[in-house]
């Protein structure tokens, strides 16, 4: 019955790599601003997409993945300061609202651009799978779980050690002191729309050789990735990344024990699951605020 779990738990951890990426995105907004940006999932879209565009149109292949990262980084700064900032300090559901309707601008942009197409990009490092307990692993998901490694590692330093990311810690703790003492909050804010952009677009560039993109991708892993923060914890940015190696665990397992047909409906039904017993989440406080 178990003689398939390693190729399960690989397959799981993979793509809830991409669901934690996404959930961090969720996280650094929420912290900064208390905005839900449920635009998150198109930023994982528009990262596999911009990179196939350009890699397509002939930049090498690194180059068109760090191109793209950063055009979805400065989409999400421009997100912010055109759409967010004008509309001040108005009810959290009106925010809401707001980025569901950056969601479907951005993903009707890119259908009406690049149609509605499957796109692919090539592996980072061949496809010949490698024998790893009994699994067989292709190589980009060891890329896709190092570069998550690699970007929490960042993530951590760039909290603790520089000006920046303890500027936002303290916007997320209290936004009115951290203005007293001189932190600028609109700029914080725009930084962690363009981070949320960051984080979306490398998950969704190191994705695509795995699962393609195509306009409409965004949606489901928005919503998984929104799943995966809730389950470890609204606000907990470690947490949101361990809810969604746990969601994309469990939803393989879900998908290879019981039936493929499920698999989206696991990550709901979890989450749904959780909520009942720990509404903070895995790795949340014991109390949490209305928004």
């Amino acid at each position: 019955m178990f003689a398939g779990a390693p190729q399960y738990l690989i397959s799981g951890l993979t793509v809830g790599a991409t669901y934690g990426l996404t959930a961090l995105g969720f996280t650094m907004i929420f912290n900064t601003t208390g905005i839900i940006n449920f635009a998150q999932g198109e930023f994982v879209m528009l990262g596999g997409m911009l990179a196939v565009v350009l890699q397509k149109a002939g930049a090498p292949l690194p180059v068109a993945i760090m191109l793209a990262v950063a055009v979805t980084a400065l989409v999400g700064c421009l997100i912010e300061r055109g759409v967010i900032r004008p509309v001040g300090r108005t009810a959290p559901v009106n925010l809401v609202i707001i980025t569901i309707g950056i969601s479907i601008l951005l993903r009707g942009a890119v259908m009406l651009i690049w149609g509605k197409d499957t796109f692919a990009l090539p592996p980072f490092s061949g496809s010949a799978p490698l024998a790893i307990l009994g699994a067989a692993v292709q190589p980009q998901s060891l890329w896709v779980l190092l570069i998550t490694l690699l970007l929490l590692v960042a993530l951590k330093l760039f909290f603790s050690r520089t000006i920046h990311g303890k500027a936002m810690l303290a916007c997320a703790c209290e936004q009115k002191a951290a203005a007293l003492m001189g932190i600028s909050v609109d700029r914080m804010a725009m930084l962690s729309f363009g981070l949320s952009g960051f984080l979306g677009a490398v998950g969704g560039a190191i994705l695509t050789p795995i699962t393609l993109t195509s306009y409409d991708v965004g949606v489901m892993l928005g919503l998984k990735g929104f799943a995966a923060c809730i389950l470890g914890g609204l606000g907990n940015p470690f947490g949101a990344a361990a809810g969604g190696l746990i969601l994309g665990v469990l939803e393989s397992f879900g998908a290879g024990f019981v039936s493929s047909a499920y698999k989206d409906a696991f990550a709901f039904i979890v989450l749904l699951a959780l909520l009942f017993v720990k509404p903070t989440g895995l790795f949340g406080g014991p109390k949490s605020d209305r928004v």
